[in-house]
C-alpha cells in the first residue's frame, strides 16, 4: 500500500502565476553539451522558422540556454537530465524574460567532485489550453518557500497546492481535477536551486477520483534532506511541455525490484501517442535500463528521466537517445546511488516536434 509521509498543512497564502486561456503555448527543448548553437536535429520549440537556441557558458559547469520568442514575464517550467556516464546530475537555477527569448540557468555537478562540466537535456514548457479527461497536464514551482507559478488544465478553478511536511525536504503536491482510479500518466520533477547543490525525486504517489497527491523529496550533494526550490510537471496522455503541436510523445514508469514506493499495475503507466510499444530490459553491461518507444521517433525530440523512490538515489543518462526510423531507442537510463549504479526506479518520458 502507497505510505503517505507524515504532512503538516501550513496554508499557504502565497501569490503564484498561473497560466491562462489567453496565453499563447510557449516551449522547446534541447541536448546541450558546450556553448553556441545545439546540434539542430536535437532542439525544436514554439518560436518560428530561422531561429536557433543559443548556450553561453558561465561559471564551472554552469550553462545559460536561451530559448528564442518563447520568452513571458513568468509561468512555464523546465526540468533538466544530465547525460554522462559518471555520477552527474544537473539542476535548474532559474528561468527568466530576456527580451522576446527566455533564458534557462543549469548547474551540473559530479558526486564526490563538485561543478562540472556535463552534457544535459533540458526542456522548457507552458501551456494555456484546458482538456478533457483523460488527457491532463499540469506544473507547480515552488521557490523554497512558497508556490510561485503553476497551471492545472482541468481548468480556472483548479489550484495546484504544496503542503511542506515537518520532514526535512519534503513536500506534498495536489493536483486537483486530475483524479483517477488507478495511476496513470508521468511525473518530472527537477531541483531550483541558485545557491547550492541539490536534487529531486518523487517519493510517493496516491491516486484519488478528486486529485493527484504527489510526494517530493530533495536532497544536497551528499545525499542529506535538503529544503530548496524545484518544479513539477504532472502529464497524462499529453507530451512534458504540454504542446498540441505533435502526436509523438510516449512515457513509461520503470519499477525497480524493491524499490518502488508505488505498487501498481503498468497499463496506464505506458504510453505511446502512435499506438505503438513501450520496452523496457535491463542493459547488458551493467544495472542501467533501455527504453524503445516504437512508432514514435521524431527529430527534433527530447528525453526527461526522474527517480522514484524514499532514499537519494538519483538517475541521468550515460548517452544520448537514438532512432532507428521510427524507433527511439533510450539505451542508457542509469541510477546512482553515490557513485556506484544501482537498480533503481525511475520515470522516463518522451516528446517528438
Amino acid at each position: 500500500m502507497f505510505c503517505v509521509v507524515a504532512l503538516a498543512a501550513t496554508g499557504l497564502t502565497a501569490t503564484a502565476t498561473a497560466a491562462t486561456a489567453a496565453d499563447p503555448p510557449r516551449w522547446g527543448f534541447a541536448v546541450i553539451r558546450s556553448d553556441g548553437i545545439p546540434d539542430y536535429s536535437r532542439q525544436g520549440g514554439s518560436w518560428p522558422g530561422g531561429y536557433w537556441v543559443q548556450t553561453t557558458l558561465g561559471g564551472p559547469g554552469q550553462v545559460f540556454v536561451r530559448f528564442p520568442q518563447i520568452g513571458r514575464a513568468s509561468g512555464g517550467v523546465a526540468h533538466v537530465t544530465a547525460i554522462s556516464s559518471s555520477a552527474d546530475w544537473c539542476q535548474v537555477e532559474g528561468w527568466w524574460q530576456s527580451g522576446a527569448d527566455e533564458v534557462v540557468a543549469v548547474q551540473c555537478h559530479r558526486h564526490g567532485v563538485g561543478p562540472i562540466a556535463s552534457w544535459f537535456s533540458l526542456s522548457f514548457g507552458d501551456s494555456s489550453q484546458y482538456l478533457s479527461v483523460p488527457q491532463a497536464f499540469g506544473y507547480v514551482h515552488w521557490d523554497g518557500s512558497a508556490v510561485v507559478g503553476r497551471f492545472n488544465s482541468s481548468g480556472p478553478a483548479a489550484v495546484n497546492t504544496v503542503e511542506p511536511s515537518t520532514l526535512l525536504g519534503v513536500w506534498m503536491v495536489t493536483l486537483p481535477g486530475f483524479g483517477s482510479e488507478v495511476h496513470a500518466g508521468n511525473i518530472q520533477v527537477t531541483a531550483v536551486d541558485p545557491s547550492v547543490p541539490a536534487r529531486c525525486k518523487v517519493a510517493g504517489w496516491q491516486v484519488t477520483p478528486p486529485a493527484q497527491k504527489i510526494v517530493v523529496r530533495c536532497y544536497d550533494a551528499a545525499g542529506a534532506p535538503l529544503n530548496t526550490g524545484w518544479s513539477l510537471t504532472y502529464h497524462r496522455e499529453r507530451p512534458l511541455v504540454g504542446h498540441s503541436e505533435s502526436n509523438r510523445f510516449a512515457y513509461t514508469f520503470h519499477i525497480a525490484p524493491g524499490t518502488s514506493v508505488i505498487p501498481m499495475t503498468m497499463t496506464h503507466l505506458n504510453y505511446n501517442s502512435r499506438r505503438g510499444t513501450v520496452q523496457i530490459s535491463n542493459s547488458p553491461d551493467g544495472p542501467k535500463k533501455q527504453v524503445v518507444f516504437t512508432e514514435v521517433g521524431a527529430s527534433p525530440d527530447n528525453v526527461q528521466v526522474t527517480a522514484v523512490g524514499y532514499n537519494a538515489e538519483f538517475c541521468n543518462l550515460s548517452a544520448p537517445w537514438e532512432w532507428y526510423t521510427t524507433r527511439v531507442m533510450i539505451r542508457h537510463v542509469a541510477c546512482y546511488n553515490g557513485n556506484w549504479k544501482v537498480d533503481h526506479s525511475a520515470m522516463i518520458t518522451y516528446a517528438g516536434r
